[in-house]
């Protein structure tokens, strides 16, 4: 079966599964690294068994079956021979930025003029990871959602040295593989989905804190209520839906916005006696063994796949 190019991964983990998967389902040739064999021969059994899976569940994306997605697929533990080739090579091991800038620098003796060297990171900077490279203008973060088989988000961030067709080129990529990209113009400290995510996780924090709710009662705000519109608009489009638009939202409750903004205490510690109520909370519901976090995470992911569908038919129906 012909593919549509190659596509290096590094790191074999949860996130390098969740990008090869993706890739193979749009036609691309995968080489998944990592640097011990067992460890590849695992994460290409488990990527088999979840395409089966998704297959017979009828949620596998793309037009190909799970065997031949499957078969786009290889592994290796020869670092030069995974990134041999590549147009894109995603780097995904765990978030260590001296760990990172070694892979980068190796990634730099093997890269031609025409890779795109990108990288997972969740949080850290484009300019702690790629300064000083050869290929810096070639370099990238692409950070996916967990797990992004299912959420399709991924942040764009350049380096400050990040030429302008390596962000176009990347954002045409995610788009290809059926991926919702958004790019930042310029690099940020928890690039955009972590910042509104924190300022979210923040907030939450301190009515716990402050004994004002349960943290299940927290959590039934966002899953009942916010969690619910923002599935398929932003809080910016809530606004201007929610009044006149946006100018009259503004004007009926911006002093409202503020008052209460202002009301907001410092950042917690995630720390005492609110750690203990929170993980109390939500061990009740799913304790911390593996056993339980992979059963609820499956859980969790057959109703993304089943949020992801309802968005595409409502979609292809407009």
């Amino acid at each position: 079966m012909a593919s549509k190019g190659k596509i290096g991964i590094i790191g074999s983990g949860l996130i390098g599964r969740g990008w090869a998967m993706l890739f193979a389902a749009s036609g691309y040739e995968v080489c998944l690294y990592d640097i011990l064999p067992e460890q590849v021969s695992g994460a290409l059994d488990n990527i088999k068994m979840r395409l089966q899976d998704l297959q017979k569940a009828g949620l596998l994306r793309g037009s190909l079956t799970a065997d031949e997605q499957f078969g786009l697929i290889s592994g290796c533990s020869d670092f030069n021979a995974a990134c041999q080739g590549a147009l894109h090579v995603q780097e995904c091991v765990p978030e260590d930025l001296e760990l990172k800038k070694k892979i980068f620098s190796q990634l730099d003796a093997v890269a031609d003029d025409n890779m795109v060297l990108s990288s997972s990171t969740s949080c850290i900077l484009p300019s702690k990871i790629f300064s000083g490279l050869k290929h810096v203008k070639q370099c990238i973060v692409a950070h996916p959602v967990n797990p992004p088989y299912y959420v399709p988000l991924v942040e764009l961030i350049p380096h400050p040295e990040t030429e302008q067709s390596i962000m176009d080129r990347t954002r045409a990529l995610m788009k290809e593989i059926g991926q919702s990209p958004v790019s930042l113009k310029k690099e940020v400290d928890g690039f955009a989905l972590n910042r509104i995510q924190y300022a979210i996780i923040a907030e939450s924090w301190r009515l716990i804190q402050d004994g004002v709710m349960s943290p299940e009662d927290v959590d039934t705000v966002m899953s009942a209520g916010l969690g619910r519109r923002y599935a398929f608009m932003g809080p910016l489009e809530v606004m201007h839906l929610n009044a006149e638009g946006m100018k009259s939202y503004i004007e009926r409750y911006g002093e409202t916005m503020q008052r209460v903004l202002s009301t907001f205490g410092p950042i917690p510690d995630f720390s005492g006696p609110a750690l203990e109520q929170v993980d109390t909370a939500m061990t009740s519901r799913t304790p911390s063994t593996p056993e339980a976090l992979t059963e609820r995470r499956r859980w969790r992911d057959a109703r993304l796949t089943g949020l992801a569908r309802l968005q595409s038919d409502m979609d292809s129906s407009e």
